[in-house]
């Protein structure tokens, strides 16, 4: 079977079929650029690096953008409050989510375009708009006709009358529908503005976009991303200006992710009870924030509390266990054979699992799989080239998901400096085990597990390794 995604646009799993063979452009909406980013931010950015990274995987050439909003009334607001300059503020905090996303292992977008560094394009498609009938001006502002648009509504499945609600009375007196959305803004001061047919202003947000999406990566791309927070009006939006220009469709996929939900409620700014990404690194690895979202589905919400974070790093370590070394030199036998076949079966599942609109939750269960029989491998005594297999399997099939797998360093960076002594406390348990003095060998692992170390006992004497705190 291939790949199957669902299509935010026809409500339906749809066969993925790339506009041209072998290639896919995908375009996912980035960042407004005005604070510390939040995992809820890196929400999307994992996603979407899972997609892209599975589609490579495939064999697909991706060319990949994202952008960030450097231009917007959240940026210019904060800008003033602070007495600096909007652009700049803007590019601080781009540049330290772009660290923050080298943080994370997600792989570096093909191209990031910056509203600021793109308005002679959105311009130009403003204007053609306005030749086209779709847009009008109104002392220094364009607005888009929405009624123009006979398919409005349709990604969202809002009608025109559901789409008007909630609009402010003071606009509706200008524009010809309550619906009608900004194309430009004319200058007000204090804000940046650009020279422009109508006067001095700036872009609205809907058209940025559409026209860097248009720039970089043509009229039609194969698959568009975002949250589905964005789904109305900012994609709505989208679409009604791209398609109404070109008069082709602007994506074949439109794909939104759920919300990272904390306390019952998205985790946003406006709410307040977010987790900024740098706060989030400094207690767990990039891979437990990856665990927390796949070991769910990317289109549902997603709970993040301590006891999601305590089972993810629990899921998280479980993983991990199945590239510890072979103790044993078995290469050949039953149990060899075994886990030549458990290595096939697992990759088989994974790209199942992922080809059902990316399934990672299915996909981690067979990497689950491919674990238990690498440690029953282990513990049988098997080595060589059927184990090493194994786990290059189990750290390819992991690479997908964007998970490094990595062990934790010990507290404060000393680990090579504890590694004699928590050694020498598992040999004293050893000995206590062998003397029978159960409670008191349970005391010395308790106390390791405290301090972050796990055992675990095998036939071939107990193995030792920091967990996630």
């Amino acid at each position: 079977m291939g790949l199957r995604i669902y299509n935010t646009l026809t409500r339906a799993e749809e066969e993925f079929i790339p506009l041209e063979e072998g290639k896919v452009r995908m375009y996912v909406c980035g960042p407004t650029v005005y604070s510390d980013a939040h995992v809820g931010h890196a929400m999307a950015a994992i996603v979407f690096d899972m997609v892209r990274r599975y589609l490579l995987f495939r064999g697909y050439a991706v060319q990949y953008a994202t952008n960030f909003t450097d231009v917007d009334d959240k940026i210019i607001r904060r800008a003033n409050e602070r007495g600096e300059d909007p652009i700049a503020l803007a590019n601080h905090y781009a540049e330290e989510y772009l660290r923050h996303l080298r943080d994370l292992n997600v792989m570096p977008a093909d191209i990031y375009p910056r509203v600021s560094s793109e308005i002679p394009q959105i311009i130009r498609f403003i204007q053609e708009l306005g030749e086209l009938g779709y847009a009008y001006e109104l002392d220094g502002d364009v607005y888009f006709r929405v009624d123009k648009d006979p398919d409005y509504g349709r990604l969202s499945g809002r009608s025109l009358q559901e789409a008007m609600s909630g609009t402010r009375v003071a606009e509706d007196a200008r524009k010809e529908n309550a619906a009608d959305f900004a194309l430009w803004k004319s200058a007000k001061p204090g804000e940046p503005a650009w020279d422009s047919p109508w006067g001095p202003g700036r872009p609205g947000w809907h058209i940025e976009c559409s026209a860097m999406c248009l720039h970089h990566l043509g009229e039609t791309i194969d698959i568009h991303g975002g949250g589905n927070d964005l789904i109305f009006p900012h994609h709505e939006n989208e679409i009604a200006q791209s398609e109404s220009l070109t008069g082709k469709p602007l994506a074949r996929y439109w794909m939104h992710n759920g919300m990272l939900q904390f306390g019952g409620e998205k985790m946003s700014k406006s709410l307040g009870n977010l987790v900024t990404i740098d706060d989030f690194l400094s207690k767990h690895s990039p891979d437990v924030l990856r665990m927390l979202i796949f070991t769910g589905h990317y289109r549902k919400p997603i709970v993040f509390n301590d006891e999601t974070l305590a089972g993810a790093e629990r899921a998280l370590s479980r993983l991990r266990s199945g590239l510890r070394p072979s103790t044993g030199g078995k290469t050949t036998g039953p149990e060899a054979d075994s886990l030549r076949q458990a290595a096939e079966n697992a990759r088989a599942a994974f790209i199942a699992a992922m080809n059902a609109d990316f399934n990672t939750s299915s996909a981690l269960a067979a990497l689950f799989e491919l674990v238990r029989a690498i440690n029953t491998g282990r513990d049988a005594g098997v080595g060589g080239p059927f184990y090493q297999a194994a786990q290059r399997t189990l750290q390819q099939l992991a690479g997908v998901l964007g998970l490094a797998l990595s062990e934790p360093a010990a507290e404060n960076g000393n680990e090579l400096a504890a590694r004699p002594f928590v050694d020498l406390l598992v040999q004293v348990r050893a000995d206590l085990r062998a003397a029978k003095q159960w409670a008191l060998a349970d005391k010395v692992r308790d106390g390791l597990k405290e301090l972050g170390v796990a055992l675990e006992d095998g036939p071939d004497g107990t193995q030792w390794r920091y967990q996630e705190q």
